[in-house]
């Protein structure tokens, strides 16, 4: 049977006839070929001709329709930063956020901006976080929903505090609290508006005029609600515990406060305590003439001198050993004897050996004070890692010290300062001396005088610093405002397990740094910041918080801020009703407190502020991965501590920007990037040329976020030219759809070529995958499949088969409006794909589409739209059988025009051959689909090989499996792809090998100038 073919493509009795034959379109299929034929996937390209028909050769040239657009190729220099800034005054980009806000529309997406601290300029971790929120809510938008997307700055805090002080240096001393907050505010402010300019410039969507500010009054007022609420539920509480601390800047810290310097030295010792009275069990295997101690390793000397205890494992084993050099008994672990023994340069004989609970009730002598007892106490934190299995213990110096302190009822007297010094109370020979520096010097002497010391050993192991001022910390104990967050952090691990973390592994993250946090302290030692409300009694330990206190300093916060904590009287801080119970204000018995809220109390709070509606909870928070330890948990432990509920559905986590070779980005490195030297280009153009807000936004798109992000030159280099080549393929598209109007011009899906319809089927199969990345925050894909797309499917396929249609047929000719059909929405596709990553390059392409009588604007028009007839799986066995038979011809003529050639392709009769005869009805032609897509001067299609063949031919061989899963059709064909030269000469117009002589036209080309 042979089909009669309509002029364009498979008619409806052609595609009737096809699906009896491959099944309904919506079965999967799987096809596949072997021999010597190449998949789809690694589509050749060589041999086709990269001739173009040159309209400036000859008389012919004003009869072939090339392609015309005044959209450049390329932007260089200056002209990418100006264009952009172009496009945001000319489209809109200031008034998008308010116009989508004002629009009817059912759904709406809440992304809740992280507030960016206020000290510093913008930089490159700015741009990845600002960026990815900016896809995020460009997609969500045009897919329209409407965006709730509030941006804010976290604007106290320590780091601010010392900025300032440092910055006024000698004169910081003498000022006061007031003075300090003015100058931290304009400060704040000052960052504010660089990093706000920056955020725009970038095209940052959002209403820059109504962001929120963690030092706004009516923010103020909202988080001291929450402070007080969870107080009067018995979350909040005021105690003497250790707490990190640090002497460099005066103030406790929490965990997310710290960061680990890695290369940190301490002095650890390993100290003899003597066994005052040993367990009964003990004495039984101890001789009593022979001092015996316990022996204790530790990496803070300094803490020695507040010992209150030994602690051991309960279930771990023990020995009595003798030192083979000095004779002395010493009892340690019997996991650690080995090594203990090899760190103290001797050998240990094992006397005997005991568990752990053996040493109940048994106490020694503390090292230094010898009428001090220091009782032996079971601790399941005792570990036997390091150190020797039993285990100094400083109430006042560890969390873990605490915690057996207060089962056991020690004392927890803490020795040191807030300036890291020892006190008075640690004797003369310690008073006054820093104890990270001489005080543990001197702890030592004292070990060595008393003869305790066994040896003392160089440590390089992670330590906590203070993140700002880069010096170690310290655990104290010290009179605090906590949150109780045992209970808060039961109930937030069971409600993270309906949250969706991007990437999973953060969720574990999250739940460690949880289980790692005994309690939170949220009170500071600074005044940059929001005051804890409460009034402390002149000369008790009482302070005075209650809801009439809180209400009446609430609404003075909420009208004029903070500030009023310190400009205001403290009698006008209390209401009358409860000023006349505590002494009036002549004789009032109460002084506000001096602790401010710790910042992460402050932005953790920001749910309560600025999510919209009853439930305020957003869609998505979006940060980077040390928000983990830091807004993530502050913002879910008090949203949970106030209404059992977390405040986000997905969290997604992104890593650090790094330099070109994975190094930490500083400024003694020389390897910082600023993003504005990115846009406006540097000091040094040809170093560091202008590349504007695109190329960053490229970057943050392709890059692997969820990892941490490298930039440098040669990074934003290659993005540039992923954008030129991209801009490449857009002026394809523009140029070609010139005198196109699809109002007008349309050809129905139906009637056009086959190949036209197979890329509205992939055009299809890629919207649907891009929608799918941006609805996973997976943008890196979005940026791989749009570049497979526009390389593999447009530019090395489609554009190079039907550029002799575009050019070369009629204007109007249906087959050539076939192919404008699906280049016009191949570009709308396209354009709508990338525009949440590129709005700028989106808005200059859209300025220049030819039937646009008044430019729109990409992001007013809505989401990619695709249609249900473009799927047809049915199309894709013809056309990838005929790529099996392209590549095999192609392949043959490396760097050949294939122009040159005529292809006869024999298909033994049966399925195969039926497909491919869709794209050639009569058995030899010039004109036909297959031609096209062979890109060949003449294609014959035989059922049989040709009697006669000439000698210089290529004969190719391969097969096609046809294989419709859950059908009953699977046929594998064999097939002979014949090559040979043409026989004809090359026409003067279409530069086709298909004319009679090289000075008359071929027939097609005849035609067409004839009819002109």
């Amino acid at each position: 049977m042979r089909w009669g073919l309509p002029p364009l493509g498979p008619g409806a009795a052609t595609l009737a006839a096809a699906r009896s034959l491959w099944g309904p379109p919506r079965l999967p299929c799987r096809l596949g070929w072997r021999g010597t034929t190449t998949g789809r996937l690694e589509r050749s390209v060589t041999g086709a001709s990269s001739q173009l028909p040159n309209s400036n050769s000859g008389k012919y040239r004003d009869t072939v329709l090339l392609p015309q657009t005044g959209f450049p190729m390329k932007l260089l220099g200056r002209q990418q930063p100006e264009t952009e800034l172009e496009i945001q005054q000319k489209c809109g980009f200031s008034e998008l956020y308010s116009w989508q806000r004002e629009r009817k529309v059912k759904t709406e997406f809440c992304l809740h901006d992280g507030p960016p601290y206020a000290n510093g300029d913008p930089h490159v971790g700015h741009a990845l976080n600002k960026i990815l929120k900016d896809i995020a809510n460009r997609y969500h938008m045009m897919s329209g929903s409407k965006i709730h997307f509030v941006p804010g700055w976290d604007c106290h805090g320590l780091p601010i505090e010392i900025k300032v002080l440092s910055e006024l240096g000698g004169k910081a001393q003498n000022l006061s609290a007031m003075e300090i907050r003015e100058k931290a505010k304009t400060f704040a402010k000052a960052a504010i508006e660089k990093q706000k300019s920056a955020f725009i410039r970038w095209g940052i969507m959002a209403d820059w005029n109504n962001c929120y500010y963690t030092f706004d009054g009516k923010y103020e007022a909202k988080q001291l609600r929450i402070f007080y609420q969870m107080y009067d539920k018995g979350l909040v509480y005021r105690s003497y515990k250790p707490v990190f601390w640090s002497p460099s800047s005066r103030t406790a810290l929490a965990e997310a406060e710290l960061e680990y310097n890695p290369k940190h030295v301490s002095r650890s010792i390993y100290v003899k305590f003597p066994l005052l009275k040993p367990s009964p069990k003990l004495a039984s295997l101890i001789d009593s003439s022979s001092p015996v101690s316990i022996l204790v390793w530790t990496t803070q000397p300094w803490t020695i001198p507040a010992n209150q205890a030994v602690c051991y494992m309960p279930e771990s084993k023990y020995a009595v050993v003798k030192c083979t050099s000095s004779g002395d008994v010493y009892i340690l672990a019997a996991d650690k004897v080995a090594s203990v023994a090899s760190a103290l340069e001797t050998t240990f004989e094992t006397i005997s050996t005991f568990s752990g609970v053996d040493l109940k009730d048994g106490t020694c002598s503390h090292p230094l004070i010898p009428d001090k007892v220091s009782p032996l106490l079971p601790a399941n934190h005792v570990t036997m890692a390091k150190g020797t299995g039993l285990v100094h213990t400083a109430p006042a110096h560890g969390m873990e010290d605490y915690s057996v302190a207060s089962q056991h009822n020690l004392p927890m007297d803490c020795l040191v300062d807030e300036d890291g010094i020892f006190t008075d109370a640690a004797g003369p020979e310690l008073q006054n001396k820093a104890v990270l520096e001489e005080g543990t010097d001197v702890v030592i002497k004292m070990l060595q005088t008393a003869q305790n010391l066994l040896k003392e050993e160089k440590l390089v192991h992670s330590y906590p610093y203070d993140w700002r001022t880069k010096k170690p910390v310290v655990i104290r104990a010290s009179k605090q405002w906590f949150v109780n967050i045992t209970d808060i952090k039961t109930t937030a691990k069971e409600l993270l397990k309906k949250v969706k973390f991007i990437p999973a592994s953060a969720l574990n993250a999250m739940v460690e740094m949880m289980d790692r946090r005994p309690y939170w302290c949220i009170s500071r030692q600074r005044v940059w910041g929001v005051p804890i409300p409460v009034f402390h009694h002149k000369t008790k330990d009482e302070y005075l918080i209650n809801s009439q206190t809180i209400e009446h300093i609430i609404k003075l916060v909420e009208q004029h801020g903070s500030d009023i904590w310190w400009t205001l009287p403290p009698e006008q801080l209390l209401p009358k009703e409860v000023l006349s119970q505590v002494g009036g204000p002549d004789a009032l018995e109460y002084v506000p407190g001096q602790d401010i809220l710790d910042i992460w109390f402050d932005s953790g709070t920001s749910w309560s502020h600025v999510l919209p509606g009853t439930d305020q909870r957003a869609d998505v928070y979006l940060e980077g991965k040390d928000q983990i330890g830091g807004w993530f948990q502050s913002s879910l432990l008090t949203s949970v501590a106030m209404r059992k509920k977390a405040p986000f559905k997905t969290v997604v986590v992104h890593g650090f920007t790094l330099g070109e070779k994975g190094e930490k980005m500083s400024k003694s490195l020389g390897n910082v990037i600023n993003p504005d030297v990115i846009i406006n280009g540097g000091r040094d153009l040809s170093k560091e040329p202008p590349y504007g807000a695109d190329v960053l936004r490229w970057w943050v798109a392709e890059s692997n976020v969820f990892t941490e992000v490298t930039v440098g030159p040669s990074v934003l280099s290659a993005a540039r030219d992923d954008i030129h080549k991209l801009r490449n393929t857009l002026r394809f598209l523009l140029g070609n759809v010139a005198d196109f109007n699809p109002e007008k011009y349309s050809i129905p899906v139906k009637n056009m070529y086959v190949i036209d319809q197979y890329m509205l089927h992939l055009l299809q199969d890629y919207a649907n995958k891009v929608t799918e990345s941006y609805r996973q925050y997976d943008f890196g894909k979005v940026v791989r499949l749009l570049q497979t797309f526009y390389t593999r499917e447009l530019s090395n396929f489609y554009f190079s088969i039907i550029k002799d249609r575009l050019y070369c047929e009629k204007e109007n000719d249906p087959k050539r409006r076939s192919c404008q059909t699906v280049l016009d929405e191949i570009l709308d596709v396209i354009v709508r794909s990338f525009a949440p990553i590129l709005p700028h390059l989106a808005e200059e392409v859209f300025q220049h589409i030819p039937y646009f009588k008044e430019p729109k604007s990409v992001f007013r028009t809505g989401w990619i739209s695709t249609s249900s007839i473009w799927k047809k799986p049915g199309l894709e066995e013809a056309m990838e059988s005929a790529c099996a038979m392209r590549d095999s011809f192609l392949g043959s003529i490396p760097g050949k025009n294939a122009a040159e050639y005529k292809v006869v392709i024999v298909i033994e009769p049966g399925l195969l051959f039926e497909i491919i005869e869709m794209l050639q009805a009569e058995e030899t032609s010039s004109t036909s689909q297959l031609t096209e897509l062979m890109m060949a001067s003449e294609t014959t299609l035989l059922a049989q090989e040709p009697r006669e063949m000439t000698e210089d031919v290529i004969e190719l061989h391969g097969k096609f499996l046809i294989n419709l899963e859950g059908g009953d059709i699977r046929e594998e064909s064999s097939y002979k792809v014949i090559v040979m030269p043409t026989t004809k000469e090359k026409c003067p117009r279409c530069w086709k090998y298909t004319a009679e002589s090289s000075d008359t036209l071929c027939p097609r080309c005849a035609e067409v100038v004839g009819g002109k």
